[in-house]
C-alpha cells in the first residue's frame, strides 16, 4: 500500500500563480489519491478564496509585497515578514510536510524558507523568463526548480533546472468546441473577426482606457467584434460608457467565468504578459499582442513578452504607448490572414504540454528519496 503523502503548496496573489498551483495540486491528487494536500497562501489575497473553491484546505500568512513608492511603509512589511516566518514554522510544525512546493507570490518566500530551515525538501516552480527575487534566493538550498523558458541558468544553478513548462487550466486545454460553435455559444456573430481583450481578473486600466479611447474606429468596422473582460472594479464605469457609446459591436463583461470558451472563440487575443496568461496562448496557438504591465517586479512581463517577439511568436505594445496606438495595431492584425496564421504557428511550436504531469514527475522523484 502507497504511503500517504502530506504535500504543502505555498504562494498566489493573482491568477497566474494560483491556476498553476491548482493544476499541480490536480495532478498530485490523481497520482496520489491519498495525499494530503495542503495551501499556503497570503492573507486577504485572492487564494484565499480561489483555492477552497476549488476543494483544498488553505492557511494564511499576514504577508505582504514591499512598498518601493514609500519606503517607510516597509517597517510594517518587515514586521508581518517576521510575523509569517513564526506562523510558517508552526505550519510545519503541525502539518509535518514531505515537500514544499512553491510557486511564486508573496507567502511563497517565507514558507518555503522555514521549510528549507527544517530540512524539508523544497521545489520552486518558476513561471517568468526573469527569475524573481525570492525564488532566487530560495534556489541555493532547493532540491529542484522547475522553469518554463531556456536559459534560466543566468539565475539559478544548472543542475538542478527542469524545463517543464507552466501548468495551466485544464478545461482550457481540453474544451471540444469548434471556433464556430464557440462564437455562437458567447452569442457573437460566426461571421465577424472576434477580438478578445483581458486584463486578468482584476481588470487592466491601460487595456480600459485604450479599448475606450479607440471606440470610434472599432466601432466603423463592421467586420470585427470585440469581447472586453474589463475586470469587476472598471465593470460600473465601463458599462455607463458603453451606454453612451452605442458599440454594437463590442460584448463587454467583468470577468469571463467561460475562458475556454472566450479563447476558442478569439481570433485574435489581446492580453497582459503575466507568465500564466502566456502559456495558455502557447497551448491554444492564439496570435496575441501582449501589452506588459509595468507595475510589476524587475520588469518581468515585458521580458516575458520579448521572449516571445524574439521568435515571432507575438506582437508587443508597450504600456505607455497602448492608449494611442493599440486599437489599430489590434484591428490591423486581425484583418491580416496570413499575419494571423504566422503567429498562431509560432506561438504554438513555443508550448510546453503537459507541464503539470512533468512537475509532478520531479515531486514524486524528491518523495521516493525520502
Amino acid at each position: 500500500m502507497e504511503r500517504e503523502y502530506r504535500i504543502l503548496i505555498s504562494g498566489g496573489g493573482t491568477g497566474g500563480h494560483i491556476f498553476p498551483a491548482i493544476a499541480i495540486a490536480g495532478e498530485i491528487r490523481r497520482r496520489h489519491p491519498g495525499a494530503e494536500i495542503l495551501f499556503v497562501g497570503a492573507e486577504g489575497r485572492m487564494e484565499m478564496e480561489r483555492v477552497p473553491a476549488a476543494g483544498y484546505e488553505i492557511k494564511g500568512l499576514p504577508v505582504c509585497g514591499f512598498d518601493r513608492k514609500n519606503l517607510l511603509r516597509n517597517v510594517v512589511v518587515l514586521f508581518k515578514l517576521l510575523k509569517s516566518m513564526r506562523r510558517a514554522s508552526g505550519i510545519l510544525r503541525d502539518f509535518r510536510p514531505d515537500i514544499a512546493i512553491g510557486v511564486g507570490g508573496y507567502a511563497s518566500g517565507p514558507m518555503l524558507k522555514a521549510a528549507q530551515k527544517r530540512h524539508i525538501p523544497t521545489l520552486i516552480q518558476e513561471q517568468n523568463s526573469y527569475a524573481g527575487v525570492t525564488n532566487k534566493l530560495l534556489a541555493a538550498r532547493a532540491d529542484v526548480i522547475c522553469v518554463a523558458y531556456e536559459g534560466m541558468d543566468r539565475f539559478f544553478p544548472a543542475e538542478k533546472i527542469v524545463l517543464t513548462g507552466n501548468p495551466v487550466r485544464r478545461n482550457l486545454v481540453d474544451c471540444q468546441l469548434s471556433h464556430v460553435d464557440a462564437v455562437k455559444q458567447m452569442g457573437l456573430d460566426p461571421s465577424r473577426k472576434t477580438i478578445l481583450v483581458v486584463g486578468g481578473s482584476l481588470g487592466a486600466r491601460t487595456l480600459n482606457d485604450s479599448i475606450a479611447k479607440g471606440i470610434d474606429l472599432i466601432k466603423e468596422r463592421e467586420d470585427v467584434q470585440v469581447v472586453w473582460q474589463t475586470g469587476k472594479y472598471y465593470d460600473d464605469e465601463i458599462r455607463q460608457f458603453l451606454a453612451i457609446a452605442d458599440a454594437g459591436n463590442v460584448l463587454q463583461m467583468p470577468f469571463i467565468t467561460d475562458m475556454d470558451v472566450a479563447y476558442r472563440a478569439a481570433d485574435l487575443v489581446v492580453s497582459r504578459a503575466g507568465a500564466g496568461a502566456i502559456s495558455e496562448l502557447q497551448l491554444l496557438g492564439k496570435p496575441a499582442i501582449l501589452v506588459p504591465s509595468p507595475n510589476v517586479a524587475e520588469d518581468h512581463q515585458t521580458k516575458n513578452a520579448q521572449a516571445l517577439v524574439a521568435k515571432d511568436a507575438a506582437l508587443m505594445v508597450r504600456d505607455a504607448d497602448a492608449r494611442g496606438t493599440l486599437v489599430q495595431t489590434m484591428l490591423n492584425t486581425v484583418a491580416d490572414e496570413s499575419r494571423l496564421a504566422q503567429l498562431a504557428t509560432n506561438i504554438g511550436q513555443m508550448a510546453l504540454r503537459n507541464a503539470d504531469s512533468r512537475i509532478v514527475d520531479e515531486i514524486d522523484k524528491i518523495l521516493q528519496k525520502g
